[in-house]
């Protein structure tokens, strides 16, 4: 991913644990390119009179601010079911624990419903004291919430994977690792609820079951809710919810730019879609990374991250907008607004369930918080400029590859999509953009971006790429 000059090391993501203050995450590889519909990788790219710009996915260079709109891996699993050929009494105590484990799940579920603490509690393992505290703020987390609706729901366990000292540790009965579907929809922001899997281990004492933890054992790629990550301020303005981890960080000032950028996507966008956007800010980039389910310092560069919250991303999943705060307020003011109408436009634009090309998303993102905040074409199109001035200008409109974090010439990938989008406005006006945009994102035909091409703008991609290298060279004065 990009990097800060003089950034340093950050240590792994702090979690709620309940026998030690952290737990590292797993360690998975970085997003990498897409391929058709899914979410939306990191974004680059430089910002005029800020001190940054968006960066979509990696690539760096001295003396930059970087922002990404990368969503955690899009192959996280939904549930964890080890499947083994068992007895009929290793069958019949599956079953058990299953119930077991299902009464206690249930009973939290209504608690939570309830807004009832001492019901709450009355299923969290008396014997584990530390989880006890973690789950005092976990409660009161999910109190500040606007909860709709809020589901527990048991998947799957595996008896072999508490150690012995583990068990031995818990000093139960018995004791045992389950996957657990966790459910919960924010009323007046999601369509849908947000799911993650958590693993829970169950005890049982004296013939009473009880949760004794909410985070061993961690999958490869296993996202955690914020709410699961330390005690949270909530903000929330006309347009916008701020979840913050960090207890210094003005969530309500972040609440007034988030809101403005919700205005300034719909004057493009327009009206047709919620209007509301949900921003999490961690305390520090390590739990920014543990929302999304990402190897510890994968994001230590990336100021905010665009993801659905869900394991497989969909049409009107629950989209959030995760933010590394300390680099984020790095950006200054005007680039924290530039970096939040970006992503709020990934947000109206669903880009994370579109089949739209990256550079179209991408693109389109960059026109719209650039027509927000207007920028100078020299600052904002710098490295472009300067291989069309070498006489080395893009060749054909971004490639899926080019936005890869490791690409060579990441920063023109995003310049020029942004160009290309900025184009067809100029030629053919602000309302056919958007309809380009949208006629190829509502198409279900390996043809799609090409019948756009012609039946909303009147040409075929190869001429609009020819005008596009030519409005390039007129640009950069070559």
């Amino acid at each position: 991913m990009s990097r800060l000059t003089g950034a340093g090391e950050q240590r792994g993501a702090e979690v709620i644990d309940e026998h030690a203050d952290t737990v590292p995450l797993p360690a998975v590889p970085p997003p990498g390119g897409r391929k058709g519909p899914g979410p939306v990788p990191p974004i680059a790219r430089k910002v005029a009179l800020a001190l940054a710009v968006c960066l979509i996915a990696g690539g760096g260079y001295a003396g930059l601010r970087r922002v990404a709109d990368a969503p955690a891996d899009p192959n996280g699993p939904a549930s964890h079911t080890t499947q083994t050929t068992a007895t009929p009494d290793q069958a019949g105590e599956g079953v058990r624990r299953a119930v077991a484990g299902e009464a206690v799940l249930q009973k939290m579920t209504d608690a939570v419903e309830n807004d009832n603490r001492e019901e709450f509690f009355d299923v969290i393992d008396p014997q584990a004291t530390a989880f006890r505290t973690s789950a005092r703020t976990i409660f009161a987390n999910l109190s500040r919430l606007p909860i709709g609706s809020f589901q527990l729901r048991y998947v799957s366990d595996d008896t072999a994977a508490l150690s012995e000292d583990r068990q031995a540790e818990l000093g139960a009965g018995q004791a045992w690792l389950a996957q657990v579907e966790v459910s919960w929809q924010l009323a007046g922001f999601d369509a849908k609820p947000a799911r993650e899997t958590l693993p829970v281990t169950f005890v049982t004492r004296d013939g009473t079951t009880y949760a004794a933890s909410f985070s061993e054992r961690l999958v490869s790629g296993q996202r955690r809710p914020i709410w699961a990550l330390g005690a949270i301020d909530v903000a929330k303005g006309e347009h916008s919810l701020v979840i913050s981890l960090d207890s210094e960080a003005d969530a309500k000032g972040y609440v007034s730019v988030a809101d403005r950028a919700v205005e300034s996507v719909t004057k493009v966008w327009g009206k047709g879609w919620r209007q509301k956007v949900i921003v999490y800010l961690p305390a520090k980039q390590a739990q920014m990374e543990a929302v999304l389910g990402a190897t510890p310092n994968t994001y230590t560069q990336i100021a905010a991250v665009t993801m659905a919250e869900l394991d497989t991303p969909e049409a009107g999943a629950p989209v959030r907008i995760v933010a590394n705060p300390k680099l984020f307020e790095e950006l200054g003011k005007q680039g924290r607004r530039i970096v939040l109408t970006h992503e709020t436009t990934h947000v109206a634009s669903t880009a994370t369930a579109s089949p739209v090309p990256l550079w179209l998303a991408e693109g389109f993102a960059d026109y719209v918080a650039f027509t927000a905040v207007p920028v100078q074409d020299e600052s904002a199109a710098k490295e472009l400029f300067k291989a069309v001035r070498a006489g080395k200008g893009p060749a054909e409109l971004p490639s899926t590859e080019a936005f890869a974090a490791s690409a060579t010439d990441l920063p023109q990938a995003y310049e020029s999509a942004w160009l290309a989008c900025r184009l067809i406005a100029e030629r053919e006006g602000q309302s056919k953009l958007v309809k380009f945009y949208r006629t190829v994102h509502a198409s279900r035909s390996t043809t799609g971006l090409a019948d756009a091409f012609t039946s909303v703008l009147g040409m075929t991609e190869p001429e609009f790429v020819a005008e596009w290298q030519k409005y390039l060279k007129r640009l950069a004065g070559g």
